[in-house]
């Protein structure tokens, strides 16, 4: 199996990446940390049975409850063919498997939502920052006598209102 090269460590003149990187991992590790006791559970069954050790410990113990009751091995045959006490605990365990997998789903769908809040609140802020920097390069432009003309330059200096563009938005998209 083929690894993937080392990536060059980041130049030290980007202390504002790291210090995002740090503010990112840092979220990540509060919301791992303010799980509830069930979250915490149903996430390590949720993630055992995502493995080849659940996989395999299903393959024997399954494989072995069709052996003995098939006779094809010594034992006490406790559920004959149709194996129908078999077929009640395969039941039994998807019905909590799935909920538990549902339970970290909807968790991670929680973390999900709160990344998108955070995407839209630094988006808000990036387009008002953008709108002010172009507003102060048109100010410069005009000082030195540069003519910047255009009805798409006059558009983007002026503030985004992003309510108006929100309730749009909610108008035009389907309802589901």
């Amino acid at each position: 199996m083929s690894s993937a090269p080392p990536r060059p460590p980041l130049e030290p003149s980007s202390k504002a990446i790291h210090r995002n990187i740090k503010t990112v991992m840092e979220l990540e590790e509060t919301l791992l940390r303010e799980r509830s006791r069930a979250d915490r559970a149903a996430d390590a069954i949720a993630s055992f049975t995502g493995s080849l050790k659940f996989l395999a410990s299903h393959v024997l113990f399954y494989g072995l409850w069709i052996t003995v009751n098939l006779g094809w091995i010594p034992g006490p045959r406790f559920d004959p063919y149709p194996f129908m006490l078999l077929s009640t605990v395969v039941s039994l365990e998807a019905i909590f498997l799935s909920t538990f997998v549902l339970i970290k789903q909807n968790r991670m769908s929680r973390r999900e939502d709160l990344r998108g809040h955070l995407d839209l609140q630094i988006n808000v802020v990036a387009e008002r920052e953008m709108t002010l920097v172009l507003q102060m390069l048109q100010q410069i432009s005009a000082r030195l006598g540069v003519r910047v003309a255009g009805e798409e330059i006059r558009e983007l200096t002026e503030e985004t209102p992003v309510d108006a563009l929100a309730s749009e938005l909610l108008d035009k998209l389907p309802e589901q």
